[in-house]
């Protein structure tokens, strides 16, 4: 059991167990205890090589307007991230799956990088003279340039230069190598502090995604005033679960992020992971954070049963789904890739009815003027409820 967990945490990996039947008969001393990891997992605070840290220390006082790229990997070490960020005044974004780590609100947050991202960190990687990247994959989702000048930070060795050269691959635990960082860049005159420009940029898309708010095609809400409305009413200490499809790309785009938490099933494309998944986070944090499913149509139905075992155990989990009766982002592939559309078109229930009928509270909503009334009152529920708005595939 121990090499179990230890596998699992440190290599982060899958363990599997196999007990005979016989094990649940056996009988316990009074006085039998766990093992607890004292002794039997190491301290994980690896310093970096000397030369590595040199390296990063050298590109980084030589930069006028680095960049800062963090990704899931970086989630327990943001304190230390923005602070260094502050020293530098320098623009801050995030992979799609670690959305949510730096505040869209905070003056150096730049949201999220890449297809699911939004123009403004675009930007500023593309006006950058050096990329400091912090626990991220490098997925071509991303869109992590590998033009640029870059310093790469992992506690996982495999992790660095995976897909390319970079220029500066730094070996160690996050929160260490930060600290060293700090310490040893000297250089800060040279810096362009960039926090006017960030602001000028957020209002520019600001004003996009206002114009965007106003299209209207009468063929169902769009995506856009279905995340403003989130944006506006979500606790800032929710925990929101993103499923797979063009509902993900749009929170990713149009979310604005304070202090939520955002679990995702990464780039592997696992179409059903929202619901099932704020069930997981309701068992790990019970009443203490609101607990919020955000899911298209296809991936809904993955798990459509599960309703009940909310509902059994009064897991007040608040769904969204955003149901344009199609697997819309299958039908995006196939026009890009200049196939016919096939086969995505879905026949679905009334979900609303659906809830209601598990037992939860349901509500559909098919205008965007309805949205605020029925977000505040699922939210106000106690127990579980579904939000089913009826949207329209093509404002994403």
């Amino acid at each position: 059991m121990s090499l179990a967990i230890k596998t699992a945490i440190i290599k982060r990996d899958v363990s599997h167990l196999t007990f005979p039947d016989e094990v649940q008969e056996l009988t316990v001393d009074n006085n039998e205890r766990a093992q607890d990891p004292i002794d039997r997992i190491t301290a994980m605070t690896i310093s970096p090589p000397l030369e590595s840290i040199a390296k990063a220390v050298k590109m980084l006082n030589n930069a006028s307007r680095p960049t800062i790229i963090v990704g899931h990997g970086a989630r327990f070490h943001m304190d230390a991230i923005i602070d260094f960020a502050e020293k530098l005044n320098c623009p801050v974004m995030t992979t799609f799956k670690a959305k949510g780590q730096i505040s869209d609100n905070h003056p150096l947050g730049c949201g999220v990088l890449g297809r699911s991202g939004t123009p403004i960190a675009s930007w500023f990687m593309n006006e950058s003279d050096l990329l400091l990247v912090i626990g991220a994959s490098f997925s071509n989702h991303s869109g992590i340039s590998p033009k640029k000048p870059t310093i790469q930070i992992d506690f996982d060795p495999m992790a660095l230069s995976k897909f390319h050269k970079v220029e500066a691959a730094v070996w160690g635990e996050i929160s260490v190598t930060m600290k060293l960082l700090r310490e040893q860049v000297t250089i800060y005159e040279n810096k362009i502090d960039r926090t006017n420009e960030i602001n000028q940029r957020r209002a520019i898309w600001h004003k996009e995604k206002a114009k965007r708010l106003l299209e209207d095609r009468h063929k169902g809400v769009s995506s856009i005033a279905v995340f403003d409305a989130l944006s506006a009413l979500t606790p800032e200490n929710a925990v929101v679960c993103v499923d797979v499809g063009n509902n993900a790309y749009s929170l990713g785009r149009y979310f604005e992020s304070k202090q939520q938490t955002f679990l995702m099933s990464g780039y592997l494309g696992s179409i059903g992971f929202a619901f099932p998944a704020a069930m997981g986070a309701w068992a790990a944090v019970g009443q203490q954070r609101p607990i919020i499913a955000v899911a298209g149509d296809g991936g809904f139905c993955q798990y459509l049963a599960e309703l009940t075992t909310a509902v059994k155990y009064k897991m007040p989990i608040k769904t969204i789904i955003l149901n344009n009766s199609e697997l819309g982002k299958i039908s995006k592939e196939q026009r890009a890739g200049e196939f016919d559309v096939w086969a995505t078109d879905l026949v679905n229930p009334n979900f609303a009815e659906y809830a209601n009928g598990c037992g939860a509270l349901g509500i559909q909503v098919t205008s965007a003027d309805q949205l605020n009334t029925a977000l505040q009152t699922i939210f106000a529920h106690d127990g579980p409820a579904l939000v089913e708005v009826i949207t329209d595939v093509g404002l994403i």
